[in-house]
């Protein structure tokens, strides 16, 4: 894929997932309860599992907690927000035009249905969109993130805006 999506994905390799294994023991001694309070209040878990393991006076509930682990203040409100694109130095202003279309587009789908923009489709999916000359359903689901519940209900309306500017152009 070319355009401005690779600086974004550049960006989310520098995270990593690392696991963090605590035990905490049944009769609740110790100070690995207050080791997981922390972690999970951190607000940088991406999954936990837990299982209680039973035997006898030495059981104890095992905790396996994902976490993602990356450059401190890159993440912004509850997601991971990388440094902003401005698609209009990243594209060529043909394409950039075309982005901003679709841009317009998914401002009002999002506003008639009350949701955040992103909800509908990101702007690196919408410049992937442009940049991958996009003709059909089955290379607009080829966008990572974009899976068969936005496609059934947005890929006809951004195709159509897709297909009605390359006609124009």
């Amino acid at each position: 894929m070319k355009g401005g999506a690779a600086p974004a994905r550049d960006f989310l390799k520098q995270w990593t997932m690392p696991f963090e294994f605590i035990q905490i023991p049944a009769n609740g001694q110790g100070s690995a309860k207050e080791e997981l309070n922390k972690l999970l209040r951190s607000g940088r878990i991406a999954s936990v599992k837990k299982e209680f393991v039973s035997n006898g006076e030495d059981s104890f509930w095992a905790f396996c907690i994902e976490y993602l682990d990356g450059p401190l203040g890159a993440e912004k409100g509850r997601g991971i927000a990388g440094p902003k694109i401005d698609y209009k130095e990243v594209l060529p202003a043909e394409e950039f035009a075309v982005f901003a279309r679709l841009r317009d587009l998914r401002k009002g789908i999002a506003e008639k249905e009350a949701v955040p923009a992103y909800s509908v489709f990101t702007n690196e999916q919408l410049a992937a969109m442009v940049t991958g000359k996009v003709d059909s359903l089955a290379a607009m689901g080829a966008i990572s993130g974009i899976g068969a519940a936005r496609l059934e209900r947005y890929g006809g309306s951004f195709l159509a805006a897709l297909k009605g500017n390359q006609g124009a152009s």
